[in-house]
């Protein structure tokens, strides 16, 4: 077995390479074509607290107009989408490489049990949206009685339980 210097340099260098073979698989290499550029998904970043008696979801989305952005909340689910529209020309005058993306995109988060979708209220400010859901009220268990041996209502008509 032959034994090699350890050469932190060589160690720079090589995580000098993996981050760049990082950075062009994501971004890409070089100029891209306009076709390329729409092909790239954008995902905003969310974030979602717990403050005082409702849950808040805040969105990044910078670049997009606030009538290009829909709020829906079907089958305990909310769903924010929209779109981040280009401002790429195709005539490329100027460009050396495009990092940023743009196009449709669509969220969605599970609702807890019992949120009352009309309490739901959204603000847009400077490119940040803001989504405050109210908290479901606690629900208590429901004490159900048993009724051995008295008369229970059964389709409209009284019998004897047996």
């Amino acid at each position: 077995m032959a034994l090699v210097r350890w050469d932190g340099s060589r160690e720079i260098d090589s995580l000098q390479s993996e981050m760049n073979r990082v950075f062009d698989a994501f971004f890409g290499s070089g100029a891209r074509s306009a076709a390329e550029s729409r092909s790239r998904r954008w995902v905003p970043p969310m974030d979602l607290v717990e403050e005082g008696e409702e849950l808040v979801l805040r969105a990044d989305l910078p670049g997009v107009a606030e009538e290009d952005v829909s709020i829906e909340i079907k089958d305990g689910t909310l769903q924010i989408s929209g779109e981040r529209r280009s401002e790429i020309k195709d005539d490329r005058d100027g460009f050396v490489r495009v990092e940023r993306a743009y196009g449709s995109f669509a969220r969605s988060l599970t609702l807890p049990e019992g949120v009352e979708a009309e309490g739901v209220r959204a603000d847009f400010d400077r490119g940040v949206l803001e989504v405050r859901i109210p908290k479901p009220k606690e629900r208590l268990p429901h004490k159900v009685a048993i009724g051995g041996g008295e008369t229970a209502a059964l389709n409209g008509s009284a019998t004897e339980k047996s």
